[in-house]
C-alpha cells in the first residue's frame, strides 16, 4: 500500500508517494504561475495535475491520503464546493476587524470580511485552503483541523469554537473541527474514476504546511525542536505546557498530548542574500574557523523592524562596522542569526515551555555544517540537519499513521 501527502505552499503545491515502510516512492512538483495571485483554480489545477503524474500503480494502491495548505488562507463556497468569491491568502491584509472594529482572530476576521463581499450570499463553508482541498477529494465539506483552525479562534484547550465566536453571524459556516489525521470520508467515486485510485482510499483531516514539515523530521520529544533557516528564522519546540505571547508572536498549536511552541524572527537567509549569492555563502563558508569567534557584534535584519525573540518594530538592521573581509563579514552575519536563534529558545522556555535540549535543522541554511557547528557552540546543545523536511513529506506521514503522528 502507498500513502500521499499533498503540500500547497506559498509558491506551488507538491505530492510525495510512501510505502508502508515509509520510504519515498514518488515525488513531484507544480509552481503556480504568478504566487502572488494564487487562487483556488491554480489549487484545483495543481491538486488535480499532482494526481495525475504520481504512477498508475501507486494510485491503484493509495490507501490514505492528508493535505497540508498556508496557514491562514480561508474562502466561501457554495453547497456543491464551489468557492464564491476569490481566496484571501495568508498574508492579505485587508481584513483585520469584526463589523464593530473589535480585533478578531486573523482568520475569522477574513471570513466576517468575505461575507461581506458581493455574490457570497450564497455561502454554505468556510473553508481552510487544506479543508477545500481535502472536500474536493471526497465531496465532504465543512470539516477541519484543529491546526488549521487555531487562527480562526478555534480553542485548542477546550477543542471547541468558544462561546462569543459561535454567537457570531458566520458561526454557521463554521467548519467541524477534528484532530489532524482524522479519517474523513473515502475518497469520492469521480475522482477515484478518473484518476485509477483505489476506491477504498481514506482522506485524512489535513494540518498546516509549517506543522507537516515538522512532522516530516519525526521530532516527538519534548524539549526537541526544529529550526526553519529559510527566508526568515522559525522556530517550534515541543513542549510539555502551552505558552502564548501576543507582544511576541508566539503561540501553541496542540500537538497530541503536547504543544507545539513557535515564533518566528525577521532575521533569516532573507537578509544573506542581500550581501551574498548562494555560491559565495557556500564559497565563503568553508573558509571561516567556527571554533574562533568573529568578534562582531551583529542583528541581521533585511529591514527595520523585529517580532521574536525581542518585540521591535522600530529595530534598525545592526551590520555595523563591516569588515574588508567577506569571510568574517559573513561569519558575523552567522554568528547574529544564531544569536538570534539562542535568544528565541530561551524566550519560549522564560514563557514556560519546555527547556530546550535538541535542534533538529531544516531549509535552506540546514545544509551549511559550518553554520551548524556555530549555531551548536551558541545553542549549546546538540544541532542535526533533518532527514525529511519537505511538507509533502509530513503530510505522506500523517496520511499513514494519522492521529497517531503525534505523541
Amino acid at each position: 500500500m502507498f500513502y500521499l501527502g499533498l503540500d500547497f505552499g506559498t509558491s506551488g503545491a507538491r505530492a510525495c508517494v510512501i510505502n508502508a515502510a515509509g520510504g519515498v516512492a514518488f515525488e513531484a512538483s507544480v509552481k503556480y504561475v504568478v504566487p502572488q495571485q494564487q487562487d483556488t483554480a491554480d489549487w484545483r489545477a495543481a491538486l488535480f495535475d499532482l494526481l495525475a503524474q504520481i504512477p498508475r500503480a501507486q494510485r491503484a494502491a493509495l490507501a490514505a491520503i492528508a493535505v497540508d495548505g498556508t496557514s491562514g488562507t480561508v474562502l466561501l463556497a457554495d453547497d456543491a464546493l464551489e468557492p464564491l468569491a476569490p481566496a484571501l491568502l495568508y498574508n492579505d491584509t485587508r481584513a483585520s476587524a469584526g463589523t464593530d472594529g473589535v480585533p478578531l482572530p486573523g482568520s475569522l476576521a477574513k471570513g466576517m470580511w468575505l461575507m461581506q463581499q458581493a455574490g457570497t450570499v450564497h455561502a454554505r463553508y468556510f473553508l481552510h485552503q487544506a479543508d477545500w482541498l481535502a472536500a474536493l477529494l471526497t465531496g465532504v465539506g465543512g470539516m477541519s483541523d484543529y491546526h488549521n483552525a487555531l487562527k480562526t479562534g478555534f480553542d485548542p484547550c477546550t477543542l471547541d469554537w468558544p462561546a462569543w465566536i459561535q454567537a457570531l453571524p458566520i458561526a454557521q459556516l463554521l467548519p467541524r473541527v477534528v484532530p489532524p489525521g482524522t479519517p474523513l470520508a473515502r475518497i469520492n467515486r469521480h475522482p477515484a474514476r478518473h484518476f485509477n485510485v483505489n476506491p477504498a482510499c481514506i482522506v485524512r483531516a489535513g494540518t498546516t504546511d509549517s506543522i507537516a514539515a515538522f512532522i516530516a523530521t519525526g521530532v516527538a520529544q519534548p524539549g526537541d525542536a526544529v529550526t526553519s533557516l529559510g527566508t526568515t528564522l522559525v522556530l517550534k519546540l515541543l513542549s510539555t505546557t502551552r505558552v502564548e505571547s501576543v507582544e511576541y508572536g508566539v503561540y501553541s498549536h496542540r500537538f497530541g498530548n503536547l504543544w507545539l511552541a513557535g515564533g518566528a524572527s525577521n532575521s533569516g537567509g532573507g537578509v544573506l542574500r542581500q550581501f551574498f549569492t548562494d555560491a559565495a555563502l557556500v564559497e565563503l563558508s568553508m573558509k571561516i574557523h567556527p571554533d574562533q569567534p568573529s568578534g562582531l557584534d551583529y542583528y541581521p535584519l533585511p529591514r527595520p523592524g523585529e517580532r521574536f525573540p525581542v518585540h521591535a518594530p522600530a529595530l534598525l538592521p545592526r551590520l555595523e562596522p563591516r569588515p574588508v573581509d567577506d569571510v568574517r563579514f559573513l561569519h558575523g552575519m552567522l554568528e547574529g542569526i544564531a544569536r538570534i536563534e539562542a535568544l528565541g529558545y530561551a524566550r519560549l522556555a522564560e514563557l514556560g515551555a519546555t527547556p530546550l535540549r535538541r535542534v533538529i535543522s531544516a531549509g535552506g541554511g540546514s545544509k551549511n555544517e559550518v553554520w551548524r557547528h556555530i549555531r551548536e557552540k551558541q545553542l549549546g546543545v546538540p544541532v542535526e540537519t533533518a532527514q525529511q523536511g519537505e511538507a509533502a513529506f509530513g503530510a505522506a506521514r500523517l496520511a499513514q499513521a494519522g492521529v497517531k503522528s503525534f505523541p
